[in-house]
């Protein structure tokens, strides 16, 4: 609810300055330019900043896609980075992938010979 909030009050910003500095002024060329320097500055905010912090703190809206051939098994937070574990039966590894804010720094560890699906007899 609080992505659906943020996405509001930015396009709300965005009509608000293009209108105003549009119709009162009658510049619509720099109210254009200047709403879309304001919803970029939005969208890079979002997603270098805000996204994972809405969804871990205040329930917002994400979605991710586990890669094709793996298996999901799960997922955990580490301070605002989520990390995801998923098993590769091909290559019989456990890959857990961290997304990081805005996806710029993500780290990966990879271990070998591990299949959590293998039932052990005792």
């Amino acid at each position: 609810m609080i992505t659906y909030f943020y996405w509001g009050c930015v396009f709300l910003i965005v009509f608000g300055v293009v209108f105003i500095i549009g119709a009162k002024f009658e510049k619509w060329k720099i109210g254009i330019v200047l709403g879309m320097i304001f919803l970029l500055t939005g969208w890079a905010a979002y997603y270098f900043h805000f996204e994972q912090l809405f969804v871990k703190r205040y329930g917002g809206v994400m979605s991710l896609s586990v890669p094709e051939g793996q298996v999901h098994i799960s997922a955990t937070w580490k301070g605002d980075n989520l990390w995801i574990e998923n098993y590769d039966p091909k290559t019989d590894r456990c890959i857990f992938s961290e997304y990081s804010k805005g996806n710029l720094l993500e780290g990966r560890v990879i271990i070998k010979n591990c299949n959590p699906l293998m039932i052990q007899n005792k």
